[in-house]
């Protein structure tokens, strides 16, 4: 494999454009799969693999082109309306669903950040995987921890049933390597924005070692723009974006340009690669018992946010990653391991405002400045007399200022309750003791109301004494900018939907178009391995398409 991490970073167009090339043979379209029931025995190697801002509608608008690895995910277990069903669709509160079998409202992981007035520091705001108690730190500055994860992960529940289980997680964001690995890990890396990083006082594996010297030779070098697909080519027109064009990227990046790089494809293929030395070095799904490795590909995101998602470079994107997909499959494949895949989302996303305005949709816009929490807290204060700030907030969720008396706290959570219900922009403004009256949701997440969703995002400890939720196609960016044209965070369905898709070799495939949840991952790959779980907000799905029933062993 060490040939293989040298072939695909240091070749200048990176992994997906050149390992086939290099060290693998092309990726093929893969042979018809048996009709066979689903395998029985456990599988050695669980691969777990979360492309951030991978929407169902992304998945869906390109399912036709991929030739490499998602190719070969969709001879499996297709589930293309997964949801990630509670409001928040924002990063860390996905990934705190795919692995635990549990909502935010248990996971504790209820956004990227939220208000905690009682911390000891200056800045009150709480970024997920952080441990705010770490003097000198802030959310933007900040030492990376799992203490805000309240549960544990699938592969906590395996090591716990099995102690002789290996848990490796590997992100291109620290959130998503944390909030899928959980509490107890054997490996855990993650991109800090320069290297790749863990916990303090952990030693650097070899695989690691290897990942961070070929990421930083080929930083080093400009990138060349990479050859943009046939099928891209009617996505490459300009717009013009707070003065910038975008839509006809190529991923030309300038020698040392570590920004550029962590919104590439080589990126992703950099955290695949450092994922399969580990495997390999760690010998991953030989031992006596099932071994997970957890698998976080950031790139989308980032090259959504930064870059939109219907131009040539979200398309290079999708094509790059399916490509590393497929020679990160062949290798796992040339070593004769028994593995099983599942590939998810932690959320969806739509396209930036200004092209979606184009593109037959004129009512998208951007939040107005009166809708936001600075506004309404000025106009609340205003209006009851008091000074201000009366809120403060983070996300969607607004807190009342630690040191209203309990009279005025009901007068300004009245008073701003019915201000942002007034705005002509935001569809819901709920209290905290109407989300927690609300009893979870029990039929499919398509039909949640919003107060359902918000219920499936709230954590009395850490969420606001109001939530703010914004109507349809109304994004929370303000004003557009360099590396901030796109989001997501709405309760919305395109950022709720997800492809969710499992394979292993000798499973019969099947597709099911009705909807499922990211909660139901968990124990569905605990069945397929005999690991009895109970407890969890998602349920086990059968993955057998005939008469067999996975969930029953």
């Amino acid at each position: 494999m060490k040939a293989l991490i040298a072939a695909a970073l240091l070749a200048s167009s990176g992994f997906a454009a050149t390992a086939a090339a290099q060290s693998v043979p092309p990726a093929a379209t893969p042979a018809p799969v048996a009709t066979a029931a689903a395998p029985t025995t456990p599988p050695r190697l669980i691969v777990a693999i979360s492309v951030d801002q991978f929407s169902a509608d992304l998945f869906q608008q390109y399912r036709n082109h991929f030739t490499g690895g998602f190719a070969r995910l969709l001879t499996g277990a297709v589930f293309p309306s997964g949801y990630q069903s509670h409001a928040a669709t924002e990063t860390c509160p996905g990934h705190s669903t795919i692995l635990t079998g549990m909502r935010p409202a248990h996971t504790g992981i209820v956004a990227n950040n939220w208000i905690d007035q009682s911390v000891a520091r200056a800045d009150k705001t709480v970024y997920c995987s952080e441990d705010e108690t770490v003097p000198g730190t802030d959310h933007n500055n900040y030492v990376v921890s799992d203490k805000h994860l309240k549960v544990p992960t699938l592969g906590e529940m395996m090591k716990a049933a099995r102690p002789a289980t290996r848990v490796v997680s590997v992100a291109g964001k620290d959130r998503a390597a944390v909030m899928m690995g959980g509490h107890k890990v054997d490996e855990l890396w993650w991109w800090d924005g320069k290297t790749y990083s863990s916990y303090a006082g952990r030693a650097v594996p070899r695989a690691v070692q290897r990942g961070r010297d070929a990421v930083a030779a080929m930083v080093a070098k400009p990138q060349p723009a990479l050859p943009l697909p046939g099928f891209c080519q009617p996505l490459d027109r300009p717009i013009t974006v707070a003065g910038t064009v975008y839509g006809q990227g190529r991923f030309e990046r300038a020698a040392g340009d570590l920004k550029a790089f962590r919104a590439s494809p080589a990126s992703d293929a950099a955290v695949f690669a450092i994922a399969a030395g580990l495997i390999q070095d760690m010998k991953l799904g030989r031992g006596e018992t099932t071994d997970i490795i957890d698998i976080g590909a950031s790139a989308t995101d980032y090259i959504g946010h930064s870059l939109g998602t219907q131009g040539t470079e979200m398309c290079i994107q999708m094509d790059q990653l399916d490509q590393t997909l497929a020679s990160f499959f062949q290798t796992l494949d040339g070593w004769g391991l028994d593995y099983e895949v599942v590939l998810t989302a932690d959320h969806g996303a739509h396209d930036m405002t200004e092209r979606q305005q184009q593109h037959a949709m004129p009512m998208e816009s951007h939040v107005s400045g009166d809708a936001t929490i600075k506004a309404v807290d000025a106009a609340v204060s205003a209006a009851l007399g008091l000074k201000g700030p009366v809120l403060v907030g983070a996300e969607g969720d607004v807190y009342l200022a630690k040191g209203l008396s309990p009279a005025n706290r009901a007068r300004v959570l009245a008073e701003a309750q019915k201000r942002f219900a007034a705005q002509p922009q935001v569809a819901a403004a709920f209290t905290r003791a109407q989300i927690a009256a609300q009893p979870f949701a029990t039929t499919p997440p398509e039909t949640w109301t919003l107060l359902e969703r918000a219920r499936a995002s709230f954590n009395p400890a850490v969420s606001g004494d109001l939530l703010v939720l914004l109507k349809p196609r109304v994004t929370t960016i303000e004003t557009p900018g360099p590396g901030y044209v796109e989001t997501h965070g709405s309760p919305w369905d395109y950022d709720r939907r997800v492809p969710i898709l499992f394979w292993r070799k000798g499973m019969a495939g099947f597709e099911q178009p009705l909807s499922v949840e990211t909660v139901d991952i968990a124990p569905t790959l605990a069945a397929t391995i005999g690991l009895p779980v109970h407890g969890l907000d998602g349920r086990c799905l059968d993955l057998d398409p005939g008469a067999g029933d996975t969930c029953a062993r």
